[in-house]
This record gives structure tokens, sequence and C-alpha cells, in this order.
């Protein structure tokens, strides 16, 4: 007898246990959903995007995974720090509260070398690593040049009815003040001077992407992954969709009166990005004929042979670069450039539509 009661009163016992353990597990739940939890699978993630406006002057979207939507917000406010501390360092029109930044540089053209933040010389060294590279295609110490075509282009879109060029003349004036070699670093100093008073700097063709590059780079040491950026067409992604696949990316078609909007569809692998140059966003029409805002330094004219130039490569930095530097040569000399370059790929639109693939360019395209 007292054996069966042993047995029964264990049985209660346990009874009393699974009823305690089952309601902590509820209690624990609630509490999970009450914090804020996505899923009970803690290795669940869900996707979220986020978009920013007026960094670099142009359109910002993320493309993220997280396990909280929270998370994701604290991820995409570093990033969106971090571009902004870059647009405030390579703005040329406007300043910031206690930053020197390229208009500081611009403004004492002549003057007095400017104390920088590393990050400036960064940039500039880089650029004029690219001048070299792209034999002059790409040169940031154009601003004389760019700054006539910016001020007709806006009156131009201002008011089209009178809307003209820029004559050759002030072009040529412009252009005796583009040597690069008058730009000077003082890496000790942490300087830059600009030794003719008649010279500025434009660091359109470079900065955006260069600062696209070091965010991602950012993005990694902090341990970010599985992140595709979009900042007005330089894409960049690191890591890979949450299911281990490449970001798929498409690219805009350059006819904005297509029923088409994308022209192809790539994937990119980590640490891949994709940058596309053309005339299609910025420009301005005299006497029927669209001039854009990429200007080829030989002639002091926008370039007329291609609608778009799209690059796949391992560093955003120079796809921005390389894509501007293409879109400023022939075809032959573009791919003779694609071709003496390890993970470089390149894609030319004409206008009326083709396309021109360097050798494995089409191997990127998406099935």
């Amino acid at each position: 007898m007292n054996k069966i009661k042993a047995i029964a009163l264990s049985i209660i016992v346990l009874v009393i246990l699974i009823v305690i353990a089952f309601q902590s597990g509820l209690v624990s739940k609630l509490q999970n959903r009450k914090e804020g939890a996505v899923s009970e699978n803690p290795g669940e993630m869900t996707k979220y995007t986020a978009t920013f406006f007026d960094i670099f002057d142009t359109r910002t979207e993320l493309l993220g995974y997280a396990y909280t939507e929270d998370e994701f917000t604290e991820q995409a406010n570093l990033i969106k720090e971090r571009l902004i501390f870059y647009n405030n360092l390579y703005d040329i029109y406007n300043d910031y509260d206690g930053i020197n930044n390229i208009r500081t540089i611009n403004e004492n053209a002549g003057v007095a070398p400017v104390e920088v933040d590393p990050e400036i010389i960064n940039l500039i060294k880089f650029s004029k690593d690219i001048y070299e590279e792209t034999d002059g295609k790409v040169n940031i110490a154009m601003g004389s040049v760019l700054q006539i075509w910016h001020d007709y282009r806006e009156h131009g879109m201002n008011d089209p009815e009178t809307a003209e060029l820029p004559t050759m003349e002030e072009l040529t004036a412009a252009a005796e003040h583009t040597n690069i070699e008058d730009v000077i670093i003082d890496e000790k100093a942490g300087t830059v001077y600009l030794a003719d008073p008649e010279m500025s700097l434009d660091v359109g063709s470079t900065g955006k992407g260069y600062a696209v590059q070091r965010v991602m780079d950012y993005c990694k040491q902090q341990g970010m992954n599985n992140i595709l950026m979009s900042l007005g067409g330089n894409v960049g992604g690191v890591g890979t969709r949450i299911d281990g696949t490449p970001f798929k990316i498409a690219i805009q078609n350059p006819d904005m009166d297509s029923e088409e909007k994308y022209i192809e569809t790539v994937t990119i692998e980590d640490g891949q990005c994709v940058v596309s140059s053309g005339d299609y966003q910025r420009y301005y029409v005299v006497d029927g004929k669209t001039y854009c805002h990429i200007i080829d330094p030989d002639t002091l004219f926008p370039n007329e042979t291609f609608a778009a130039v799209s690059i796949i490569t391992d560093d955003s930095g120079k796809a921005d670069a390389y894509s501007t530097a293409l879109y400023n040569m022939t075809i032959e000399e573009g791919l003779d450039f694609v071709n003496s370059h390890d993970n470089l790929e390149a894609m030319w639109v004409y206008h009326d539509g083709t396309k021109a693939y360097s050798d494995h360019f089409e191997d990127a395209i998406a099935q």
C-alpha cells in the first residue's frame, strides 16, 4: 500500500513539474513576443529595406537581413552616418561646421594649404592614381571646366527656351587650370594645397564610389553581412542573400522612354560592385540635342558615342572611375582597358539600344 502511495505521489509531483515547466515556457514565449521577437526560431532572419535621400545629392537604398527590425534599423543608421561623414568631406558646394572639406580646399586655391581629414587625402591619392591609370580620362582637377558646364546646365534646365552651350574659348581658358600636378599633398602635415589659384577640384567621378567602398569595408569590420547598398547607381554587396545565392542587380535602361525599365540583370558575388555612367540622368537640351554631365577631358564636351556604360568589378571606387573613363573612350580603347585588368567586365549601351560586352560580362547575366 505504501508503495502505491509513493508511486501516486511521484506521479502528482511529476504532473506539477510539467505544468510549471509549460507555464514558464509560455510566459517566456509571451515575454519574447512582447519584447519584439520576430520568430520563435532564433535562426530565422527577415529581409528589410531602408531609403535615404540627399546623401551625395542622390537616393540611397539598403537591403539587408536581420533577426529583428530594430537590429536592421541600427545597422542602417550606422551605414547612413558613415555615408554622411563622406558626403560632408567630399562636398564641393556646401560648408559644414568644424569640417575642412573639398570646398574648403577650393576656396584656398593659391592661398594656403588646408589641413584635412585623412580620408580626403586618401581619396585624392586614389584619384591621382586613377588619373595615371586612365591616361587622364578621369581628372578630379577639372573643376574649373566642369563648373562652367554645371552653370550652363542649371540655367538650361531652369529656362529651356534660353539654353545654350559654353563657348570653346571659355572652356579652353578654364582647361589651362586642370594640371593635376598642381594638387599638392603633404601627408606629414595632413594638408592639401592647390598651387594654381584658378584651379578647383571636382571629385564627382571618384568620390561617391570611393565612399561606397569605404562604407562596405566598414560594414565588414563591424561584422555586418548580407547587405546590398545602392547609392545613386553605385551598387555594392557585402556577403550574399540569406540563402547563400548571389544578389541580383537590375541595370537601368538608359532609354527612359522605353517600356523596358531595365536593360540587363546581373549577379554579383561577395564584395563585387556594379556601377553605371550615362547621359540619361543629369543633362540638358540645346536646340533639340542632349548634353550630359560627363565631360571628355580631350574635347571638353560630352561624348556622344554611348548612352551608358556599366562596370562589374570588386572595388566600388574603381568601378565609379572606370565607368566614367570608358564612357570617354572608344569601344576599342575600352575593350583594351578592360582586358588589361583582372576582375573587370563592362557593358556598353548605344543610343539605338544595341549592346557590346567585354569577354566575360555575359557570364554574370542572371539566367
